[in-house]
């Protein structure tokens, strides 16, 4: 990896390369090309916080350095239709004046659904084809179909001044796919002109071999299907529509109905059966409706591979779904794979099912019901040697895949020296078709979204969150005259997620005395609030902890009773 060259954002004649989201991580994809007074965007993702983010509903990309430079941004380009390429679509575009969209046709769908949500009107949203070329004064941008597990994805072929980026989008090579093949012509043809830099797919790096046929996960549900007589569940992602095509394909064969469960899941089948991708509408019947049907004609499909608590699989194995009780009969499908992190989980709700005596099928070597949608290590040769670029930068990947991937290119002939393996906010510096790192770089911070607040979710708030998960908390409510320096009542003693009031008045009793006690201190001396809430949580905090073994947050709240002014 080469380095050390000085960057200047703005200086002429030169192309930056740089991720804002993407790098030594899966998720919250987001890439740029900049050269002079363009910038284009591809891909504008979130990811999803782990149980650690508290209270965090998505994480985005910061979008600091695009915002400074809003009047440069030319277009944004979407490769494909999943959460982590188009997510966060909606904030961008709350931040940011985006000149105009570009995405294929699935991914549209979506998008227009997703701003519809969230009450945003943008009319500059465009459907491309791989035959379609985009052109600004210096950038221009050309597509080529790939295969993944969603329809329509595709890769990005940018070509500036200084020489040209392949982007890959998410990829996998099926040469028996349940939709239309790559286009490996035209990846040949790109390679045949040479490209200066290619950026990778990595997320399957780590994988020896050629990955599974999405064909063959039909065949295996095929049989599953011919086999079982009793009611089907299937979770699958509501993401993976070729997965949904087929499922519905079987279920027509085999003459049974199919009702949805899941609201990701239902907008999904919703937008492709408008766009075309899966057909039968007259399959799909509502909740009522399959409870009415004989057993061995009804699938029923829902959300829930991951064993996310409120996902609807979760509660039908918990037993508190209100549409779906478990029959001894049934067949629970999980035609997933396992995101890190989600094993335990998985198996807690997979252990719920067996004990309420259905019968589970998994992924296993015995029963070949998934396969991803990225490409394993045979797969990503075979793009190198396609593209035949001169530099490589593994991207969409956690950082033991981009490094694993960086040793495929090595492997595939690229220079060692010509390899960049970066973070989020690095910076490439293309100029006259040679690649070089800098060592100035961009900020590009995690940014959290909690409800409607963006940014603002520092990380002090996510360790109190986590202390009241765990500890709870203790609210003291304090009534004073400060024109006469007095305490008018003893101090009103509130608590959640500590303990148990009724059981425990002894306890709360003496934390009003401590309290109490604290607050006559500082009032007998030149005081300010401060200082008694200070007093407060210095005098608490370590019986509670000798009563209790517990360091809950003390939150002691003031209300100046002449002046009638509340401090917190």
């Amino acid at each position: 990896m080469k380095g050390g060259k000085k960057l200047k954002l703005f200086e002429k004649n030169s192309t930056k390369i740089f991720a804002l989201g993407g790098l030594c991580e899966i998720g919250k994809n987001m890439y740029c090309v900049m050269h002079d007074n363009e910038i284009v965007i591809v891909d504008a993702g979130v990811t999803f916080p782990e149980g650690d983010l508290l209270g965090v509903d998505y994480i985005i990309p910061d979008f600091s350095f695009l915002k400074k430079n809003e009047s440069k941004i030319k277009a944004l380009f979407i490769t494909h239709g999943h959460e982590d390429h188009i997510g966060g679509i909606p904030f961008l575009l709350q931040s940011i004046n985006i000149p105009a969209i570009y995405a294929p046709n699935q991914a549209v769908g979506l998008i227009k659904k997703k701003l519809e949500e969230k009450g945003i009107q943008y009319k500059n949203l465009f459907v491309y084809t791989q035959n379609q070329k985009v052109k600004f004064k210096n950038i221009t941008v050309e597509f080529f179909r790939t295969t993944h597990s969603i329809p329509d994805s595709h890769g990005i072929y940018i070509k500036t001044p200084n020489g040209s980026v392949v982007m890959t989008g998410d990829f996998k090579f099926d040469l028996t796919p349940i939709g239309p093949m790559a286009n490996l012509q035209k990846m040949a043809e790109i390679g045949a002109t040479n490209p200066t830099i290619l950026l990778s797919d990595s997320t399957n790096a780590l994988n020896e071999g050629f990955g599974a046929s999405e064909s063959k996960v039909d065949e295996a549900l095929g049989e599953i299907f011919l086999k079982h007589k009793g009611r089907i569940i299937i979770a699958t992602f509501a993401s993976n529509i070729y997965r949904l095509k087929h499922i519905v394909d079987t279920c027509k064969k085999n003459k049974r109905k199919i009702a949805i469960f899941g609201r990701s899941m239902e907008t999904n089948i919703e937008i492709s059966i408008q766009g075309g991708y899966i057909n039968h509408k007259e399959i799909f019947v509502s909740a009522e409706e399959a409870n009415k049907l004989p057993d061995q004609n009804v699938c029923l499909l829902c959300t829930g591979t991951q064993g996310e608590p409120l996902a609807a699989l979760s509660r039908v194995a918990d037993g508190t779904h209100k549409q779906i009780k478990l029959r001894d009969n049934d067949l629970v499908i999980f035609s997933s794979s396992t995101i890190p992190g989600n094993a335990l989980n998985i198996s807690r709700t997979i252990n719920k099912l067996y004990m309420r005596g259905v019968s589970v099928y998994t992924n296993t070597s015995l029963s070949d019901i998934h396969t991803s949608g990225h490409g394993s290590e045979e797969e990503l040769k075979l793009m190198i040697r396609l593209i035949n670029p001169k530099y490589f930068m593994p991207y969409h990947g956690e950082y033991r895949m981009l490094k694993k991937h960086a040793k495929i290119a090595e492997d595939c002939d690229i220079p060692k020296n010509n390899t960049f393996v970066l973070k989020n906010g690095d910076v490439l510096i293309m100029k006259d078709e040679k690649v070089e790192l800098s060592d100035q770089t961009i900020q590009a911070s995690d940014i959290y979204v909690d409800g409607n607040r963006i940014g603002d979710v520092r990380s002090s708030i996510i360790k109190e969150r986590k202390v009241m998960s765990n500890d709870g908390i203790i609210i003291v409510i304090t009534n004073l005259d400060t024109t006469n320096n007095k305490l008018l009542s003893k101090p009103i003693i509130s608590t959640r997620g500590f303990v148990l009031v009724n059981e425990n008045e002894v306890l709360l009793n003496e934390l009003e005395n401590i309290a109490y006690h604290a607050i006559n201190i500082k009032l007998n001396k030149n005081f300010n609030f401060a200082d008694i809430k200070a007093e407060i949580i210095s005098e608490l905090t370590p019986y509670v902890y000798e009563k209790t073994g517990r360091k809950p947050i003390i939150l002691p709240v003031i209300m100046d009773v002449k002046k009638k002014v509340l401090v917190q």
